[in-house]
């Protein structure tokens, strides 16, 4: 048996091409030239094709890259094909594809690669021309059946394969063009998505406790922060970083960061904000998506933090005395436990600094190309501490941009720079032993409020107790028409109490701790007071009335 099909040379035999050819080579050039729209242009040329070739059909395949298959897209005949799929490698227009080169099929009975007739045409010979590009074949040109009933020959070869030449470059360049048109159209988005994240941060503002970067690692940022005032004077403030890129994690971060504000707004405290903004992102977010957030309240009055940390890395809190300590998260990221219950931490700054970050900072790679971790953040931290506020996050910032950004990066610095000592609070009683209940309940809230543990806010509270009940029964004999002032202030890195009293005044040197060897009753107070403060003072006011005991208990 002869062999069924032809596989003819690369080179066109253009001796053999005649003027008509070349007038349907110039029209076939200029109409892919005048026009992207290669769908319309690709069915007027098949009509051409099958007339110019006096074939009974004609048809573009053009393979499917995301699919792997080989598909029809223009034809012409009496049957229509557009849409037919054929397997990769299958077929005479699978195989003309493959081997990229002419396939002249005089018998398709014969020929094994033949699929049979489509949708009852008749399939006698067919004549398949790879469209040929730098990077493959892309497609193929088919003629079947010559209308004279004759076969096609090296002559008919020859035309269609320069025919597919034309051809293959303007789906070609089409295809380029499609995908430029994608990459700007793409570009616009990000570019669109960028100022609408923009939009959502929050305008800086001068000598304001509050300052923050984003550094994004692409055209769109994934990292979000935010903070804006309170009517009882308080400033929220939340950081979060999306997991994922691209749009689908720019879009969670505008859901997540306009989320945040709205519960924000309410006040509640930090725990209970994070907790309603994680059901409400449990509920949309895709599945695998979720969000790292840290949120909380910053009170300039008292110097006080209030914050929760849901799968946020660590905090940095940079004491007034140069100690730096990790706040940990204590939840998970929102979007992945829909009732998980979050937990608040308070803490005064008290002329510290709190740092917060993405993970974005701690992953940036350093001069050997090794993440620079928690540590080169907190070096990076001290080498600027004497800078301002604002000075200290822009030299981070730069420093970070002088390494190589691995991802997004989020700077917020919450700072405490005022030296001046706070007043939490004061209680100006008379000398009657029921204004102890006030101060007992007055100190245990600071103490509460500053971090202490319930042991040493209990030991806080007895002694300053202790200290108030002497004034009762010492200075004033018990009498209830005396008067004390008791002044609570924040110092730098202490709790400090002034209790003050209007009695007789008192020899200093007389005051001190009893000697435990004596066995008698009472006279402990002193004792107890020595053994909880860390510092303790008493003198005579600079007024020259009454009596001053200062008592100092170090920050926790």
């Amino acid at each position: 048996m002869s062999a069924p099909a032809e596989a003819l040379p690369a080179p066109v035999g253009l001796a053999r091409i005649g003027p008509e050819e070349v007038g349907i080579l110039a029209d076939f050039s200029h109409a892919f030239a005048a026009t992207l729209d290669i769908g319309e242009t690709l069915r007027r040329a098949v009509v051409q094709i099958a007339e110019h070739m006096n074939a009974e059909a004609a048809a573009v395949f053009l393979v499917d890259p995301a699919a792997g298959d080989i598909e029809c897209r223009a034809c012409a005949g009496p049957v229509d094909v557009v849409g037919l799929r054929v397997q990769r490698g299958r077929g005479i227009v699978g195989r003309a594809i493959e081997e990229n080169r002419v396939q002249m099929v005089r018998d398709t009975r014969t020929d094994p690669d033949h699929l049979g007739d489509q949708r009852g045409f008749q399939t006698r010979s067919i004549l398949c021309a790879p469209l040929h590009t730098a990077e493959g074949a892309i497609g193929a040109l088919q003629v079947l059946n010559k209308r004279d009933g004759a076969l096609f020959d090296s002559h008919d070869a020859d035309v269609l394969r320069l025919l597919a030449v034309p051809t293959a470059l303007a789906l070609n360049n089409a295809r380029l063009t499609r995908e430029l048109v994608e990459q700007n159209r793409i570009k616009r988005e990000f570019q669109l998505a960028r100022q609408m994240q923009k939009t959502l941060l929050p305008a800086r503002r001068k000598d304001y406790p509050v300052t923050a970067l984003n550094l994004p690692a692409r055209e769109i940022s994934g990292d979000f922060y935010d903070y804006f005032d309170l009517p009882d004077g308080r400033i929220a403030f939340c950081l979060g970083d999306v997991a994922g890129k691209g749009m689908d994690a720019a879009l969670l971060m505008v859901r997540a960061s306009s989320c945040l504000r709205w519960a924000g707004r309410d006040a509640a405290p930090p725990g209970e904000w994070l907790a309603r903004v994680n059901r409400e992102l449990c509920e949309t977010v895709t599945r695998g998506m979720f969000v790292c957030v840290v949120a909380g309240y910053y009170d300039q009055r008292s110097s006080m933090v209030e914050l929760s940390n849901g799968g946020f890395p660590p905090l940095l809190l940079r004491r007034a005395d140069e100690r730096v300590q990790e706040l940990r998260a204590d939840g998970p990221p929102l979007g992945i436990v829909p009732d998980y219950v979050y937990e608040s931490a308070r803490f005064a700054l008290a002329g510290g600094s709190l740092y917060a970050f993405s993970d974005g900072v701690t992953d940036v790679r350093g001069p050997e190309r090794r993440p620079i971790g928690i540590e080169g953040v907190r070096a990076l931290i001290e080498r600027v501490s004497g800078l301002s506020p604002r000075a200290r996050v822009r030299a981070i910032v730069g420093q970070l941009r002088k390494m190589s950004l691995a991802d997004d990066t989020t700077l917020m610095l919450i700072a405490d720079d005022r030296a001046e000592p706070r007043l939490l609070g004061r209680i100006d009683g008379s000398s009657d032993p029921e204004n102890l209940r006030s101060v007992r309940r007055k100190v245990a809230a600071i103490a509460s409020d500053l971090g202490y543990d319930e042991d040493a806010r209990g030991r806080i509270v007895l002694a300053v107790d202790e200290a108030v009940a002497n004034v009762i029964r010492h200075a004033y004999g018990g009498c209830c028409d005396g008067r004390f002032e008791l002044a609570i202030w924040l110092d730098a890195d202490a709790l400090r109490f002034e209790l003050r009293d209007w009695a007789a005044p008192v020899d200093p040197g007389r005051i001190k701790p009893r000697d435990l060897s004596e066995c008698r009753p009472g006279g402990l107070g002193i004792n107890l007071i020595d053994s909880v403060m860390d510092r303790w003072l008493f003198r005579q006011p600079e007024d020259g009335h009454g009596n001053q005991l200062t008592m100092i208990k170090r920050l926790p």
